[in-house]
């Protein structure tokens, strides 16, 4: 009498119906999310003149920077030598402009109190009974948003940064590119999360207009908009150099405009991550424990 015998490399019928399971399961949210980015898309390129001529118009102010340092450095041309904190006045200027070019990745206007809008009118509420998670489909918007601000706004940018091709100094090195380019990214999304977190404040305050106007403030001062961080004193300055605002605006001018080494670059490229991870989780547990006091209420 011969015993049944078993192919021993075959695969459990139990083991390929969870992996097909899990790879279905895969394919079907990046569908979903390719759906959120195109819909998106399309609906931004209805205002694609707009977004051409707001850039073209935002560049103004760098008129009002160029006679403002012209003045304070006394300088005649790009190319006068003389030092305020190690800036020469074509520094200053470049710096300004590049300083917009990341503040237009990681400006986000309207989405802390558009999550606020909807908490507060109940319109939240499609987010918690369908299968589309809300920090997900405000991501996939947003990256909609910005692909299309700056494929139209990308011929303003360049015609701006060529008028203004005397204040920079030589091309970096590849490195430097790559750094610059991870920079406006983590920029992207360091904006994203601190906006999406404060937005989700609104499940505890239903009225955020106050905690916006006090994050557009530090924001303001602490991500270099108003003066490079590195002219900031002392021990103020030292804090400041160790908060995630100086990787929304300053730390992409100050790669552009050559202040690091390469290991001083890749320093900073972990920190932001590790930002960008620490303010992730932080959305993460917001939204699970707001939406659960949001759903207690009855609303």
């Amino acid at each position: 009498m011969s015993l049944p015998t078993t192919n021993s490399g075959a695969i459990p019928a139990s083991v390929e119906a969870h992996e097909h399971s899990w790879s279905a399961e895969w394919l079907a949210q990046w569908r979903l999310r390719w759906f959120i980015l195109r819909t998106s898309i399309e609906e931004r390129l209805a205002y694609r003149g707009d977004f051409a001529f707001a850039t073209l118009i935002r560049f103004l102010p760098i008129i009002t920077q160029i006679f403002l340092w012209s003045a304070i450095f006394d300088a005649k041309s790009a190319s006068d030598s003389r030092k305020i904190n190690t800036y020469t006045y074509a520094d200053m200027v470049a710096y300004f402009l590049l300083v917009m070019l990341g503040r237009a990745f990681s400006s986000m206007p309207g989405l802390t109190t558009g999550i606020a809008r909807d908490v507060r009118d109940g319109t939240i509420k499609k987010f918690l009974t369908q299968p589309v998670d809300l920090v997900e489909f405000l991501f996939w918007h947003r990256a909609a948003h910005k692909l299309v601000y700056y494929a139209v706004a990308a011929g303003p940018f360049a015609l701006v940064f060529w008028l203004c091709r005397a204040y920079f100094p030589g091309w970096p090195d590849a490195a430097t590119w790559a750094t610059l380019v991870a920079s406006l990214v983590l920029a992207f999304l360091l904006g994203f999360l601190i906006e999406t977190l404060l937005g989700l404040c609104s499940f505890w305050f239903l009225e955020v207009s106050s905690l916006v106007f006090v994050y557009m403030l530090l924001n303001y001062i602490l991500s270099g908009h108003m003066i490079p961080l590195d002219w900031l004193p002392g021990t103020f300055g030292q804090i400041v150099q160790w908060l995630p605002f100086k990787y929304l605006a300053y730390f992409p001018a100050a790669v552009a405009l050559q202040r690091y080494s390469h290991e001083e670059m890749a320093m900073e490229l972990l920190a932001a991550c590790g930002w960008c991870l620490f303010l992730w989780a932080l959305v993460r547990l917001a939204f699970y424990f707001g939406a659960r006091r949001y759903s207690a209420y009855g609303a």
